[in-house]
């Protein structure tokens, strides 16, 4: 049965494969992952449009205990193998069903084969909370300030991501859709960034959850005004890090982000002028 506890459940996968892409560090392996992870989220959209077009409600809060820390490789793949075939009692035999278990059913068969090969055992720095840059000797101001903005940008990332994601399968026009799938992609590549410089660190952390006041509303305009003065904030927060941290390599990275930042802007005004569409 397709209902809001199938679409938690379907969250909390999506957000499992992509952390556990994050954290490890065989690139091989991370890839594989993180492609599983687009599956999953592409799983998320069809069943988030299939509950609406049935007018069944569901929303993105997770269960409590739910979380991607561990030390270990094969610790983190053993609890996806176990959240995944508990996530198949919920399954009917709906064509959208049977498409996200067979899918799964492979990812399934991947994680399994990695289990045996004892090399990929490896321990999982990514929790540890060591904040030490492994590519530049940062200071200690500097450590400071690019653990601030990657704690601050990984949430508002998953919140865009969502928001966007809500927002979209309740679009009015063809251009809204383009648009807000636009900023969804946008979002999940800024998401990846700092969510592998976090592992890096060892300070990857769950984003903290939405509440439904976060994305569900009425005014759109209002929505869109305000997301233009977030995105000009988030500029603003890049440059001051770029310019703030010495290592060539991370303030080049910050002004790509940043520029990135601008058409997101460009492409919230073409959703405001077009709300009336």
């Amino acid at each position: 049965m397709m209902d809001e506890t199938l679409f938690r459940r379907k969250h909390q996968l999506w957000l499992r494969m992509t952390f556990m892409s994050f954290s490890v560090n065989d690139p091989w392996v991370k890839n594989r992952l993180y492609e599983f992870s687009k599956i999953e989220f592409r799983h998320l959209k069809w069943l988030a449009q299939s509950l609406f077009e049935n007018t069944i409600a569901y929303d993105y809060e997770r269960d409590p205990k739910f979380s991607i820390e561990s030390d270990s490789f094969f610790s983190l793949v053993h609890t996806a193998i176990n959240e995944i075939k508990t996530l198949h009692l919920l399954y009917g035999d709906s064509p959208l069903c049977e498409r996200m278990k067979h899918d799964e059913n492979y990812i399934l068969s991947t994680l399994h084969s990695y289990l045996e090969k004892l090399s990929l055992d490896a321990p999982i720095t990514a929790f540890n909370r060591e904040r030490h840059w492994p590519d530049a000797l940062l200071s200690e101001s500097e450590t400071n300030a690019l653990t601030l903005f990657l704690f601050e940008e990984l949430y508002k990332e998953y919140e865009l991501i969502m928001i966007y994601f809500y927002r979209q399968i309740r679009a009015t026009t063809p251009a809204q859709v383009i648009y807000f799938q636009d900023l969804i992609d946008e979002s999940h590549f800024h998401l990846k960034s700092f969510g592998e410089m976090m592992a890096k660190m060892g300070i990857l952390a769950l984003p903290r959850a939405l509440h439904p006041r976060t994305y569900i509303f009425e005014d759109m305009e209002k929505f869109l005004r305000d997301g233009i003065v977030e995105e000009e904030n988030a500029k603003e927060e890049c440059r001051k890090l770029s310019s703030s941290i010495r290592d060539e390599k991370l303030s080049s990275f910050f002004e790509f982000i940043n520029f990135q930042e601008s058409y997101h802007i460009e492409i919230m005004k073409k959703l405001l002028g077009g709300k009336h569409d």
